[in-house]
């Protein structure tokens, strides 16, 4: 039976998220408790990688805490970012999320309609003569840089953020019935948190190809992967499973 959940993400912002539902129709227990945390690289960290932003005639943001870290270290830098600076993000929500940083000008901002990195790099493959800059994290897929140097396109690289492991406390309980990890980092802090950890019958879930990876590569049994073309999210995946298994 399980009571208590753990999902590596922090607590959603709005009390309708499907998560709450899940805990009131199944009587479960949901712990929001990230594995990891994101910490933005300081200006003198980023001067080392050698990247002059005004280089660079569009800016790629596959994340809103790209283009929060992006426009973070350029104020700290001082730089004035261009009126006609181009903008390609990854879905029409991290579109909009710019608004916060610069006036919104849709001619000036392009994104994927599938929320997608293929379909993304199709839209830059119409823009060739635009020099891309991409803010990333340390750790990110090694493979974007061949689908874009596959498509003929100019662009660089630039860690802006990255990601550390948000250790658990000696005092802080860990008897969780089944884990939801949605990254690979948060599936390889769990070893660095419980070295011994025994999975047992603790039920590991997995939302994403990289995530699941990981969790086999660490000797854990996955109980249950999403997405798939039955559940594609997360939350209808997990109402599922602890519809048939409690």
């Amino acid at each position: 039976m399980i009571k208590k959940i753990l999902v590596s993400q922090p607590q959603p912002a709005s009390e309708k998220s499907p998560y709450f539902e899940i805990a009131q129709k199944h009587n479960v227990e949901l712990v929001f408790r990230p594995f990891f945390k994101i910490v933005g690289v300081t200006a003198k960290e980023f001067r080392k990688e050698k990247v002059n932003i005004l280089d660079y005639s569009a800016i790629v943001f596959t994340s809103r805490t790209a283009v929060s870290h992006f426009f973070r270290l350029a104020k700290e830098m001082r730089i004035t970012i261009p009126e006609d600076m181009k903008y390609f993000t990854i879905s029409e929500v991290v579109a909009l999320y710019i608004q916060k940083f610069v006036v919104y000008r849709k001619r000036k901002v392009f994104f994927g309609s599938s929320g997608k990195l293929p379909d993304l790099i199709t839209v830059m493959a119409k823009h060739k003569s635009e020099k891309f800059l991409i803010p990333v994290s340390d750790v990110h897929d090694e493979h974007v840089k061949d689908m874009l140097a596959d498509k003929g396109l100019k662009f660089k690289e630039a860690v802006m953020y990255r990601t550390e492991s948000n250790d658990f406390k000696p005092d802080e309980k860990f008897d969780y019935d089944m884990l939801l990890f949605f990254t690979s980092t948060g599936v390889h802090a769990l070893k660095k948190n419980f070295p011994n950890f025994k999975q047992d019958d603790t039920r590991i879930c997995c939302y994403g190809n990289a995530a699941q990876k990981a969790a086999e590569e660490d000797g854990l049994r996955v109980d249950l992967a999403a997405p798939t073309p039955e559940m594609p999210s997360i939350t209808a995946a997990l109402d599922k499973y602890l519809t048939d298994n409690n």
